[in-house]
């Protein structure tokens, strides 16, 4: 076996730092040294400065760096379904993306293999590949890991989750969640800025951060608002998010056990409003698993 990456010797790719070899066994994500792919495809459900005409060439990668409970893509990100591709492969789904007219390749969960994806996108670029690379992640990353991606991703698509590590443990395994993500939040911006749009209106670099707002749970999006505000300012663009409805294993927690209620998610837009943000996106008010991908357990991604 050629051991291609040394980071997976001792695995501290993440800041969950299992310290594991992943030639040899799995840590907290779960994932080895091989790419594991569930879907590729054109997608239209995301914010329109990514998903444009065309949609989004999204590829969702199997397995996760955190273990959120009301999980969206649960069937991959904890039961592991997917497919595996060594990097060459990957970078022609790329290159297919493109070919099929995708505004922008959309890496989904790809923390855990951030360094498989360096090469890859470098594979990728060299025989082709000339649209922007969208980093979309879940902010649980190590600032030497995102330092790697300089240079080679164009726009940064994290999630803000928690202002509390009390929420963040419960629900996503990730006590020090929220200086974690915000840390990584900044590593983000110095390498990319605030998000910059082409004529028509597509992302072509920049940085656009998500907060889901969650059932009962008003008090802490409004101070994860306040954070970003406080450390980005008016200018950041922010996806303020109503699609929660209960998935994976939220039926195990009585407070997360139903869909998001619309008055809730206007009071998350007015608080967002009242701070001063000037990038605001906000989605059509529904709670349902409309634009939740068909997953399946092992797939031909494209």
């Amino acid at each position: 076996m050629n051991l291609q990456y040394p980071q997976l010797i001792n695995c501290q790719v993440c800041p969950q730092n299992c310290r594991v070899n992943r030639y040899e066994t799995t840590g907290f994500c779960k994932a080895d040294y091989r790419l594991r792919i569930n879907l590729a495809q054109l997608h239209h459900g995301e914010e329109p400065v990514f998903s444009g005409t065309n949609g989004s060439g999204t590829i969702f990668f199997t397995y996760c760096n955190l273990r959120c409970v009301f999980c969206q893509n649960y069937p991959i990100s904890h039961l592991g379904w997917g497919t595996y591709y060594d990097e060459e492969e990957c970078a022609q789904i790329m290159l297919k993306l493109q070919e099929a007219g995708a505004h922008n390749i959309n890496l989904v969960s790809p923390t855990q293999y951030t360094p498989q994806l360096v090469q890859t996108i470098k594979i990728a670029c060299e025989n082709g590949l000339s649209i922007p690379i969208l980093w979309n992640s879940n902010a649980y990353e190590n600032v030497s890991t995102l330092q790697s991606l300089a240079g080679l991703v164009d726009i940064y698509l994290p999630d803000f989750k928690y202002a509390h590590s009390f929420y963040s443990k419960k629900y996503s395994s990730a006590k020090d969640y929220p200086e974690i993500a915000i840390i990584a939040l900044e590593e983000m911006f110095r390498q990319v800025g605030h998000l910059q749009l082409d004529s028509e209106g597509i992302a072509q670099k920049g940085i656009l951060v998500r907060h889901l707002v969650l059932p009962n749970h008003l008090s802490s999006t409004k101070q994860a608002l306040y954070i970003l505000y406080e450390h980005f300012g008016p200018e950041l663009a922010l996806s303020l998010m109503a699609q929660y409805y209960p998935a994976g294993r939220a039926n195990e927690f009585p407070e997360l056990n139903r869909s998001l209620k619309r008055e809730e998610y206007e009071e998350a837009v007015e608080t967002a409003e009242a701070l001063g943000f000037k990038n605001l996106y906000l989605q059509k008010f529904y709670s349902s698993p409309e634009w939740t991908p068909d997953f399946q357990p092992h797939n031909e991604v494209f």
